[in-house]
């Protein structure tokens, strides 16, 4: 493999902000530079947004790193990491964007690069569309760290909700001699659910009809839950409904969030959505932990293989940048056996297939 630059086209496979985030943690991971062109290409606001600007930002404070074209809207990102350093660290984002994502850039370089404990405090949005909100962090990611022997405490100081953010999360993240390779490929069958409906800023009214909108759906498909309600002090109003279902190896949590116009119990229809594909599919993993959990698994000594629901264009775009930096075999399989798990695969990946994720012994 060549140590030089390595060139990405951010515009390949889902072309949105999660080429940026894998490059710059495997970037520090490495040592290895690179330069990332086409920037979010396939967004309505292409280039670098605030969120992603704090990402680079915070990249480059954990790693005293080089770097260049790190404005707004930039197309273009030149970026060369030094050596990580443990510590404590405060990163501010300035609008609502996603808090989770910022510590999902520098998470894992602390943990396998530090000497010593970290803490990183982020502001900004902590239930945000399109990324993971606070609780699914506390839930289901924190849970499949752990089971790899990477400790990472997480807490919510206050909520944050579109349009003005202000909420505030906090990690502390323990040194990693060792990642722990995974076999997931099993999960029993889900037939409880556990969950919450949180309001902020509205009238109770809508937490509970958000609360009884779960509650009889769930039970229309066979599933017995409880769902409390919630009710947050936030900068602005919002609302979330969540289920979570913990029979699942690691629990697995999919949520909804309210919106100027957004009737409560379309909000409950949200995580209903993907709740429910999730449990027909008797996958262990679900498809947003299925890419996060691949660049952790891409740094263990041991094999891994995991099952889940969906085959997204995330997962296979996260396969195609870790391969770019870390010379390990990864192979995607959907559920009628074919290999793939590339770039090429038509848009969406696998449309609603399942498949397992094989990542071979480090050699």
């Amino acid at each position: 493999m060549n140590d030089g630059m390595i060139e990405i086209d951010g515009s390949e496979g889902e072309g949105g902000g999660q080429i940026l985030r894998s490059a710059l943690a495997l970037s520090i991971l490495t040592g290895r530079p690179f330069k990332l062109v086409n920037i979010r290409a396939n967004r309505s606001k292409p280039g670098l947004q605030p969120q992603h600007l704090m990402c680079v930002r915070a990249a480059g404070a954990i790693s005293s790193a080089v770097y260049k074209g790190a404005s707004n809207g930039s197309s273009v990102l030149y970026f060369e990491p030094g050596p990580v350093k443990s510590g404590d660290y405060t990163f501010s984002i300035g609008t609502a964007g996603a808090t989770a994502l910022v510590l999902h850039t520098v998470y894992l370089p602390l943990a396998l690069r530090g000497d010593k404990l970290s803490t990183v405090t982020v502001t900004g949005g902590t239930h945000n569309q399109h990324a993971p909100c606070y609780h699914f962090l506390e839930t289901t990611w924190a849970t499949y760290l752990a089971r790899m022997g990477i400790q990472v405490e997480v807490e919510m100081i206050r909520p944050g909700f579109y349009p003005r953010g202000g909420g505030e999360i906090r990690a502390v993240i323990h040194p990693c001699s060792r990642v722990k390779g995974q076999s997931l490929l099993t999960c029993p069958e889900l037939t409880t659910a556990g969950g919450f409906s949180a309001f902020a800023g509205l009238p109770e009214s809508v937490g509970k009809r958000q609360a009884r909108r779960l509650s009889v759906q769930l039970k229309a498909e066979g599933v017995e839950s409880h769902i409390p309600v919630e009710e947050w002090e936030a900068a602005n109003p919002g609302s979330v409904a969540a289920v979570i279902f913990r029979q699942a190896p690691v629990p697995a949590l999919f949520f909804g969030l309210g919106e100027r116009g957004k009737p409560s119990e379309s909000v409950a229809d949200d995580a209903m959505h993907e709740a429910v594909p999730f449990r027909d599919a008797k996958c262990p993993v679900d498809p947003h932990s299925a890419d996060q959990i691949l660049l952790p698994l891409a740094f263990s000594d041991d094999a891994s293989e995991y099952r889940t629901s969906e085959i997204t264009r995330h997962l296979t775009t996260n396969v195609e940048t870790v391969r770019k930096f870390v010379d390990r075999t990864i192979q995607i399989e959907d559920g009628d056996g074919k290999a793939g798990g590339g770039l090429g695969e038509p848009a969406g990946g696998y449309p609603n297939k399942s498949g397992v994720v094989r990542i071979a012994q480090r050699v």
